[in-house]
């Protein structure tokens, strides 16, 4: 039997509904400011997704879209700007930069009340110590799904394939905060089947299309697929959709997998650091 499907796109809906009711509910005006260097088509859309479910949920947006040659310390400029202006709540300055930049200087200037991609030092030293008050993203995407889809993550062994600072590192580290039992790989790993199949939920976020085949997928187990990749003008995943799906038990797809749910993690975080805000 093909594994169920967990459609991220309807998880996103339904948390984007409840923020909208709690933001209505208790009168916030929560601001996003976004920060968009360049032309990129992918980043453009991303940046424009973003926007839209800020209108959505209504969460004020704040674009500021920047050339190209824009200097560095023009851009950290701005960013103090953001951090200065009490009206905005969530700073996301949207990744890849141009060469020029630093993404570091750049994530490192965003302060900490407003880091709403959950990427600075700061933010991330808390989530590893257990707080997830400010938590990255997309790992907080995910582990939110698996909750929503009922996937068991106490006491079950995940397989985080990646180890960037953005996704497997934080990842792994929300899955430990939940009690899962965690393996991470990444390119020097060898063998790297012999650690995916043993997985009871294996989460791939490593950007090469199609990697993992069904012969690296435990029977039974629930694939997340963090993967997108943009191959002849559509987007794909890291895993064999179509194989793995008749071995997995549950598999998210791409798209409407963990993209929709990056988007309302971040959204969830705007209107947690604007209640923070209103608080003090």
């Amino acid at each position: 039997m093909a594994a169920e499907i967990i459609d991220g796109r309807k998880i996103a809906d339904s948390l984007l509904s409840a923020l909208a009711e709690e933001i209505r509910g208790k009168g916030l005006k929560p601001k996003l400011a976004t920060v968009l260097v360049g032309e990129d088509p992918a980043s453009v859309s991303y940046v424009a997704g973003k926007i839209r479910a800020c209108e959505r949920i209504g969460v004020a947006s704040d674009a500021h879209r920047l050339p190209a040659s824009v200097t560095e310390g023009e851009l950290l400029k701005l960013v103090g700007k953001l951090n200065a202006d009490r009206s905005v709540h969530g700073i996301l300055v949207q990744f890849p930069l141009p060469p020029h930049l630093s993404e570091k200087k750049v994530t490192e200037a965003i302060s900490e009340e407003k880091d709403v991609d959950g990427f600075s030092p700061r933010s991330l030293g808390r989530l590893f110590g257990g707080d997830e008050s400010m938590p990255a993203a997309t790992p907080a995407g995910v582990t939110y799904l698996l909750e929503a889809a009922g996937v068991r993550i106490a006491g079950s062994h995940a397989v985080v394939v990646g180890r960037s600072i953005t996704v497997g590192k934080p990842l792994a580290a929300m899955l430990l905060n939940r009690d899962a039992t965690v393996t991470v790989c990444h390119s020097k790993t060898r063998d790297l089947a012999s650690h995916t199949r043993q997985a009871d939920i294996l989460c791939v976020a490593v950007g090469k299309p199609g990697m993992v085949s069904a012969g690296m997928v435990k029977k039974g187990a629930t694939v997340v697929d963090v993967g997108t990749t943009r191959v002849d003008g559509r987007l794909a995943g890291d895993v064999d959709f179509d194989a793995v799906r008749e071995v997995a038990g549950k598999i998210t797809p791409v798209p409407r997998g963990i993209g929709p749910m990056t988007i309302a993690s971040l959204m969830r975080n705007t209107v947690r650091a604007c209640e923070r805000a209103a608080a003090r």
